[in-house]
């Protein structure tokens, strides 16, 4: 009885590996081919895309809470994880029925098409990579099928098993080098990245004034006033970052407009380019959350491109497109205000990073990036809110999008021991379009006392502040913080989740004086 359970089992296990080894195959042949195509070509890629545009605001706002930036490698994760279960249950059908594990990989195969020619940088070639993958599978599963039902033969001895134990693995490892060379091939392949780091952006024709030393305070642990490229926030739907080559990039304003017109990268790089800081922040922001930053932006201001284009009196929404098919929905009269928002090439001083929309992306101040900062930008349409609607918007997100007050505890962090006596504390406040005229700590349920700031760089910019607890008693305790806007504004109480137009409330630290 026993032996009879373990050789069933064993039977099992050996069937499940089957449709594992045939679906690690489909994977990795079609990422390695997708380095020939789009970059949506790659089947895991689509599926993921597809499943983004498909995720409802709170499931969004889960993850990112959750994960923060790492959001897109948890989807990766999870997408492996259920290919692996599918896999593994399609093995095991084929025990019984080849004829239905083979319906169930096609079908597989139609649904990852689908996905790659529903992104909006992919073509109907695009699809070859899938199309190939999944023939292979089929043959892969065949394959090991006929193996393990050999194998799992009463008469089959340990010879057999090891055999198609063998053949198996040797099948996972060659389509896990297949899949590391089309990840090399990939990244080998990609011109965009070498014109990147060739291109010499122009001096603006308006440079900023250098930073006030008063900018950034002298608090250990406190966030840097301009963020570096590398830590700043990303939140997006692009899975796979597009490669735009400058060269072929065009940008189209049109709509309801006097004038229709296109830009290329050369005449965009040949226009009086403005320097200007700018702080942004994500819509998914929780209270005293990470995803927001500052940086240097280059880039030619928007309203000038819109008073070439002359918008008509009935106009009220700029509807921005990206290479990748991703739209946003920002209100003219944000763009033409006299606010510096750009149609930006450059960030702290370098070519945009791929990531971050190269060559061309929108900086707004003023408005969360989902209405407003839409990357790898290729077309503006003018039009009004009651004919178009966004990516957002419609999965229930507000259309318009002004960033709210507010402020952030950096020091001391969550749960941090410190020192008796003098306890230095910091953060940031940002209000965009409008400054910070005051920022103000509570520690524990005491009287509300301002805090030092540091200088202003504008009112588009967060701004430092900093607070010293002097006499500190050991135990327990919290430091909450509100801020004050230009118009003398007070940060509400009140919280509200990210969804459906940012997060308010006040951000509360607790920690301990030892």
């Amino acid at each position: 009885m026993e032996h009879h359970r373990a050789a069933t089992n064993r039977g099992l296990a050996m069937f499940g590996f089957a449709g594992f080894a045939a679906a690690t195959a489909l994977f990795a042949v079609a990422h390695l081919l997708s380095a020939f195509f789009s970059a949506s070509s790659s089947p895991l890629t689509a599926m993921g895309s597809a499943f983004i545009d498909m995720t409802p605001p709170w499931l969004k706002d889960t993850v990112i809470a959750w994960f923060g930036t790492n959001d897109k490698l948890v989807l990766y994760l999870s997408l492996g994880v259920v290919a692996a279960v599918v896999a593994i249950f399609v093995g095991l059908l084929a025990r019984s029925s080849q004829a239905s594990a083979i319906a169930c990989i096609v079908a597989l195969g139609i649904a990852m098409g689908w996905a790659v020619v529903s992104r909006a940088e992919s073509g109907p070639a695009d699809v070859v990579p899938v199309v190939v993958g999944t023939v292979l599978s089929l043959l892969v599963l065949k394959w090991l099928v006929r193996k393990a039902a050999v194998a799992t033969e009463s008469a089959a001895d340990d010879l057999t098993r090891r055999a198609f134990l063998r053949g198996s693995v040797l099948m996972v490892v060659a389509a896990g080098v297949a899949a590391g060379a089309g990840q090399a091939l990939s990244a080998t392949r990609n011109a965009t990245k070498a014109l990147r780091e060739a291109l010499q952006l122009p001096a603006a024709k308006t440079p900023v004034k250098p930073l006030d030393p008063g900018t950034q305070l002298d608090v250990a642990g406190l966030e840097p006033f301009i963020t570096p490229n590398e830590d700043f926030y990303r939140i997006d739907t692009a899975l796979s970052v597009p490669r735009v080559n400058p060269a072929q990039w065009s940008f189209r304003v049109h709509g309801m407009v006097e004038h229709e017109f296109t830009m290329s990268f050369d005449e965009l790089l040949a226009a009086d380019l403005v320097e200007s800081y700018v702080t942004l922040t994500c819509v998914s922001n929780p209270v005293g959350g990470p995803l927001v930053g500052t940086a240097k932006w280059l880039g030619y201001p928007l309203r000038l491109l819109l008073e070439r284009a002359g918008p008509t009196a009935d106009a009220d929404m700029v509807f921005s497109t990206s290479s990748d098919g991703f739209t946003a929905s920002t209100p003219l009269e944000v763009l033409t205000d006299g606010r510096m928002a750009l149609l930006a090439v450059g960030m702290n001083r370098e070519p945009l990073p791929l990531q971050h929309g190269f060559p061309v992306r929108m900086v707004v101040p003023g408005l969360y990036g989902y209405v407003s900062a839409t990357k790898w930008v290729v077309d503006i349409e003018v039009t009004r809110f009651a004919d178009k609607v966004a990516y957002w918007s419609t999965r229930g997100w507000s259309d318009h999008g002004p960033i709210k007050l507010a402020s952030r505890v950096d020091v001391p962090r969550e749960q941090a021991k410190v020192p008796a006596g003098e306890v230095v504390m910091g953060g940031t406040a940002w209000a965009q379009t409008r400054g910070i005229s005051k920022v103000q700590v509570q520690i524990d349920d005491g009287e509300w006392a301002d805090a030092e700031l540091g200088a202003e760089t504008s009112v588009d910019t967060w701004r430092q502040w900093r607070y010293l607890w002097e006499g500190a008693p050991g135990g327990e305790h919290s430091v909450t913080v509100r801020a004050v806007d230009g118009n003398g504004e007070v940060q509400t109480a009140e919280h509200a989740p990210p969804a459906p137009d940012g997060s308010s409330g006040w951000h509360r630290v607790d920690f301990t004086v030892q």
